[in-house]
């Protein structure tokens, strides 16, 4: 049976906005192992789930699809947002 995970996409540590912060994200678990090519030793598998990323708005959007299509799935919650509040002379000490 194919089992996928729904999470919220995390921000980026480059990137100082919250843009694409708020989508849910289906990702299928890999079926199968990765092993490196003989040929080329790059790592790869038959499992062509593993390349398919699903976004929607809402986390009831995402267990809809995801139950409609009679997929195992997951969600995992959001960690909490914390604020490091500083103050600019702080720098200074």
């Amino acid at each position: 049976m194919t089992t996928a995970r729904i999470f919220q996409t995390p921000k980026n540590a480059m990137q100082s906005g919250r843009a694409r912060t708020q989508e849910w994200v289906l990702e299928f678990e890999p079926a199968e192992a990765k092993q490196p090519d003989p040929l080329t030793g790059w790592a790869g598998s038959g499992d062509t789930r593993q390349q398919v990323r699903l976004r929607f708005a809402s986390v009831d959007a995402a267990v809809a699809y995801a139950t409609r299509e009679g997929i195992d799935y997951a969600v995992i919650p959001a960690p909490a947002r914390t604020l490091k509040l500083q103050a600019y002379a702080d720098n200074f000490r």
